[in-house]
């Protein structure tokens, strides 16, 4: 016959004021973790005490009970309770709901309440966020409530609005939690769960890579686009702005790029017709145009408009403010917020006045134009004053068709049999007493000895050379008319656009604009007032003209349809004699600018150049798109350069193979370790945004 199970008799609770109360020697927590005493206390203090607190009685030495009790568990209850005694928002007296223990060791209390309490699931806690919000709770309440910042908040509600399917799958440990952040930067759940689709089928589901996939085909808001329509605008409009809340994403991405584009041309519309009242002759509008879309054409010469006494004594009282707050603030380390404000305001202002638009000959308005676009950031940029060829005014010959000489020379052009004498000869024989013209054909025999010796009297003169060469190139360079020299030299100048789209927003050629732009400034308006002018500049002046006339000439550019090795050859040397450094003029490898257009052989002969083979081998199993990230990610402040941009004699970037713990943990940070059940890696990318998040999630909800 069966014995019947004895039955549990649970321990003892009743209510003991807190003056009663002890903490126990025994209480195994010495470590402070998780919720604050202080914030404990506050939660205690709007939702009163959510949880009994263990007790045992204090007996004398005789084994009496003294009406004294020791806490073993929940030391840090009591600590918040005491904290609001102090405070005197608690009586001394207070009843506190007690469980009194009796028997075994108070260490064993102590030790199983802390090891055996099951912490919240994460996504349990975001749920429950979720759920408030739902409730009626804002986004401040909630994070007054949970003693946590708005932020955590936000990043919480975030996690919540993954797609159901994913969140089952992070709730079966089949994702990460830094994956599951990933997913948060795009709301769409049907494009979440495309991509993790994708990455089933993918041995790499690092974090970084599920974001580039998420935001592929979306735009940042750092682009120039975004910038000159803002985000403002793009929101009113319907557009949707994606925000990574768990590292830094620069400003997001616009996920509708098509509504982005809508708006630029029709903001860039509106304000191109404020330039069609101007009167030019051609408008030509676009977002971005390649770089070198101005040369061929002739630039008019415009005048700075003076300022009016009452514009002059505006831009004088704003620069005497803005000198004024740089010198009472000249040893502040932090300008408040409001003077760094008022020095944009006036910065901004003295800019408006000081450069406003030339005013054109308005004869030439009518047959030039303008060229309207928006800059690298983000504003309008136009460009006034250009005039095509085919707008150019024909230009006047000195024939003179009264010159019978002229006519005879013609005459003996086509009648080759007749000599010189008698053509001189029937020239005499034409003449009356007055003075004519030179015979043509005796001309080009003068001209012809006196071009010889030229060239023998400028050979041996250097410096005249010099200034004769630069004359004919700065003709050539900055006047559509230039034939006022006897130079037989030519200065081409290609557009470089078509090559490298987006090259016109790069900083060199900003560089190079402006340094032209400077020249156009301090060169006369004719050509044929140049020569006093160059004559007039001292010898450093002319130098530097000459030397940026001639780096307009320069055409290093490989060809496929157009071989021209010797002059690549040359290009190398030229590099070489101005010490041509790639990685400071800014080119870093990208995907776009590389990795994502050459071969997995030759990403990986990078990595190993500029890591070590041990690195190459870390990422040989990847597929192109993995591998390509990777390598931008470890190459971008390495100074690596593909062989096509290296100066000969500048020092390469080769590693050696005894490169061996620092390259594995610079690879095991970005490609991670694989697992055996499908790849998923043990990188942790990034953290939650407050310091003890990791601990929140444990210990937040079940506050102890």
């Amino acid at each position: 016959m069966a014995t019947a199970a004895k039955k549990i008799t649970l321990s003892s609770s009743r209510d003991i004021p807190f003056n009663q109360l002890v903490i126990s020697q025994a209480n195994v927590r010495r470590i402070k973790a998780g919720v604050s005493i202080e914030d404990l206390a506050e939660d205690i203090a709007r939702r009163t005490l959510l949880q009994s607190i263990t007790v045992r009685p204090v007996r004398d030495a005789d084994g009496n009970e003294t009406g004294m009790f020791e806490i073993p568990a929940g030391g840090r209850r009591y600590r918040a309770l005491e904290l609001l005694v102090k405070q005197k928002r608690l009586a001394k007296n207070a009843p506190v709901p007690c469980v009194i223990r009796e028997g075994g060791l108070a260490e064993e209390d102590s030790l199983a309440e802390n090891i055996q309490r099951a912490a919240l699931h994460p996504l349990d806690q975001f749920r429950a966020f979720l759920a408030f919000r739902e409730k009626g709770m804002s986004e401040e309440e909630i994070a007054a409530n949970q003693f946590v910042s708005v932020a955590v908040v936000k990043q919480r509600l975030r996690l919540a609005s993954v797609s159901p399917k994913l969140l089952d799958v992070y709730a079966d440990d089949g994702m990460t939690l830094d994956q599951l952040m990933a997913f948060t930067v795009n709301g769409d759940h049907e494009r979440q769960e495309q991509v993790f689709e994708r990455l089933a089928q993918s041995y790499s589901k690092e974090p970084h890579i599920i974001r580039r996939m998420l935001t592929e085909s979306a735009v940042r808001v750092a682009d120039k686009r975004a910038q000159f329509v803002g985000l403002d605008a793009y929101a009113e409009a319907g557009g949707v702005v994606m925000r990574d809340l768990f590292q830094g994403d620069d400003g997001g991405w616009l996920q509708d790029v098509g509504l982005l584009e809508t708006l630029v041309a029709e903001k860039l519309r509106l304000q191109s017709e404020a330039i069609s009242d101007e009167d030019w002759k051609w408008i030509d509008v676009a977002p971005d145009f390649p770089y070198g879309h101005t040369y061929g054409l002739r630039r008019l010469r415009g005048e700075q408009p003076a300022l009016t006494e009452q514009e002059q004594s505006t831009r004088d009282a704003l620069q005497a403010e803005l000198e004024g707050l740089a010198q009472s603030y000249a040893e502040a380390d932090d300008l408040p917020e409001e003077v760094d404000a008022r020095l944009g305001e006036i910065e901004t202002a003295i800019s408006a006045l000081d450069d406003r638009p030339e005013v054109f000959d308005p004869t030439e308005i009518e047959r030039a134009g303008a060229f309207i676009s928006i800059d690298a950031s983000g504003n309008l940029k136009v460009e006034r004053g250009y005039v095509r060829p085919v707008d150019e005014r024909p230009v006047e010959t000195e024939a003179d068709s009264e010159n019978e000489t002229g006519a005879v020379a013609a005459e003996a052009e086509h009648d080759p049999d007749r000599s010189i004498t008698e053509i001189d000869t029937a020239i005499e024989n034409e003449e009356d007493d007055g003075l004519k013209p030179i015979p043509d054909r005796l001309m080009t025999e003068l001209t012809a000895h006196r071009t010889l010796a030229l060239r023998h009297a400028l050979g041996e003169q250097p410096d005249v050379a010099f200034l004769a060469a630069l004359h004919a190139l700065t003709l050539r360079a900055f006047y559509y008319y230039g034939s006022d020299t006897c130079l037989e030299l030519d200065l081409k100048i290609i557009t470089l656009g078509a090559q490298a789209p987006g090259l016109n927003d790069n900083s060199m050629a900003s560089a190079v604009d402006a340094r032209h732009q400077s020249w156009v400034a301090v060169l006369p308006k004719e050509p044929d007032e140049l020569w006093d002018a160059l004559q007039a500049f001292d010898s450093d002046s002319r130098q530097a003209l000459f030397a940026h006339c001639v780096s307009l000439s320069v055409n290093a550019i490989y060809e496929a349809y157009n071989r021209r090795p010797r002059a690549l050859a040359h290009a190398d040397q030229l590099a070489q004699a101005v010490d041509l450094d790639m990685v400071a003029a800014g080119w870093i490898p990208t995907i776009d600018t590389y990795f994502g257009r050459v071969t997995k052989a030759r990403i990986l002969a990078s990595v190993r150049e500029a890591k070590g083979t041990r690195a190459g081998d870390r990422i040989e199993h990847l597929k192109k798109g993995d591998m390509a990230e990777t390598a931008q990610e470890l190459l971008a402040a390495s100074g690596w350069l593909p062989e096509p941009l290296r100066t000969p004699g500048r020092p390469s970037m080769v590693i050696a193979e005894t490169v061996s713990t620092e390259i594995d943990r610079s690879v095991d940070k970005h490609v991670g370790e694989m697992t055996d059940d499908g790849g998923e890696t043990a990188m942790a990318e990034t953290e939650l945004q407050t310091e003890d998040q990791a601990a929140e999630i444990d210990t937040q909800v079940a506050a102890e």
